[in-house]
């Protein structure tokens, strides 16, 4: 399985089994992390780390603080897609790692970006 990044209208199709996708929070200006996989049933979140609390961003209960970062694993299925969309209020968009390296994505406000699970021939699922 691959991951497919859509946006402004192209396919960018990366030959990966995970990621970890980070942003900061637009009203507390914290960081939020969470690690994925890619299935072929779409798109699974292995474990989330939050660098603080506030605003809609509690760590849910079970959580552990570690390294000045509350981390738990998210109690959710796997997804067929996220859909990322930038608010402009934090200057940067969100950010894409992989093992080769990491890309910002939706930088812009109101800049759409989906991700997929694709099959490597950038064709999203």
């Amino acid at each position: 399985m691959s991951l497919c990044i859509l946006a402004a209208g192209k396919t960018v199709t990366l030959a990966v089994a995970a990621f970890t996708l980070s942003w900061t929070h637009s009203v507390e200006r914290t960081r939020w992390r969470e690690d994925w996989k890619v299935l072929p049933v779409g798109l699974q979140v292995v474990e989330a780390r939050v660098k603080g609390s506030g605003a809609g961003m509690d760590p849910p209960e079970g959580s552990v603080l570690r390294n000045g970062w509350w981390v738990y694993a998210p109690r959710i299925g796997p997804q067929p897609r996220l859909v990322l969309a930038a608010s402009g209020a934090t200057g940067e968009g969100w950010t894409l790692c992989t093992a080769k390296g990491c890309r910002e994505l939706g930088k812009a406000a109101g800049e759409t970006t989906v991700l997929e699970s694709c099959d490597g021939t950038s064709q999203p699922r």
